[in-house]
């Protein structure tokens, strides 16, 4: 699916939005100041996700869309270990980043999943004017190609386009790479497209 200029734009507007609210409640929970960005939204083909996500270890956090929009599909925060790493060390005050991700790290993840993809849900659908909720989570930490190709195999609906919002986070220590990713189901995307229509005209 081919967007316009307006319409990526108002997209990656979408997803500053959201990432501001996420940023918000970073904050709060961590009591560090975070600063978060979407530089860059696009659209591309399932059939693509090779050639935006290789073999490097990830943690994915995995969100069903519930809510007005039902079957809406899924949302998934992609993490590359070393920014998981760095992202957790912020949240239980270590400095030790050669080693492997472990339960702990999975469980402040899945916190920080939780909080970031609700408010950049909460974010979006108020400003499409709908309701979208997020599911109770679930985590893999896995090459992201193979997790992504993993979890599309077990998407029940109808999933052609995704769309990345990449986002860039700072703290007063770090600065974490991580990339929201969603995949609707198909008229989830029209509905979006429309709304974002409405918005922009």
């Amino acid at each position: 699916m081919e967007l316009t200029e307006a319409q990526l734009d108002a997209m990656k507007e979408l997803g500053n939005i959201g990432a501001s609210h996420a940023a918000t409640s970073l904050s709060t929970m961590l009591m560090s100041e975070i600063y978060m960005t979407v530089p860059e939204a696009k659209v591309i083909d399932i059939s693509d996700i090779s050639e935006h996500f290789g073999d490097e270890i990830a943690a994915l956090v995995v969100f069903e869309i519930q809510g007005e929009i039902s079957p809406g599909g899924y949302v998934i925060l992609h993490i590359p270990k070393e920014s998981a790493i760095n992202l957790t060390n912020t949240m239980l005050g270590s400095n030790d980043t050669d080693r492997e991700l472990n339960e702990m790290d999975e469980s402040a993840l899945l916190e920080v999943g939780n909080i970031m993809v609700s408010q950049f849900l909460d974010a979006t659908a108020t400003l499409l004017g709908v309701v979208m909720l997020p599911s109770p989570p679930a985590i893999a930490i896995d090459m992201s190609h193979a997790a992504f190709e993993s979890i599309v195999a077990q998407v029940a609906v109808d999933i052609n386009e995704i769309i990345l919002f990449k986002t860039e986070l700072k703290s007063m220590t770090h600065d974490i790479e991580s990339t929201i990713v969603m995949l609707p189901d198909e008229n989830t995307l029209k509905t979006i497209l429309s709304l974002l229509e409405k918005i922009i005209s």
